[in-house]
């Protein structure tokens, strides 16, 4: 199973105290499970349903995962997923 590097941002990095992990998993839901249940109460945020919230923003090497395959895109060893919260302006 390959061993991927997770970033982390704004709330995401506080709940997990890093704004870095590496976990291991051979798709992007994986990651996301593994990461839930080293931190639960993450689970909520992320996840409805056993869906990924529509206000989160999970990146795969630069690359939104709505407009590939999602969370179940395959995973290599080196890459890189990035988790953003919901961003808003004023």
């Amino acid at each position: 199973m390959p061993k991927i590097k997770v970033r982390l941002f704004a709330n995401f990095r506080e709940f997990t105290k890093t704004g870095e992990l590496e976990i291991e998993g051979n798709t992007v839901k994986d990651v996301l499970e593994r990461i839930c249940s080293k931190y639960p109460e993450l689970e909520n945020i992320l996840f409805k349903d056993g869906n990924l919230q529509p206000y989160v923003n999970i990146f795969l090497n630069g690359e939104n995962i709505n407009e590939s395959g999602g969370l179940d895109s395959s995973l290599e060893q080196g890459d890189e997923i990035a988790i953003f919260p919901p961003v808003s302006g004023g």
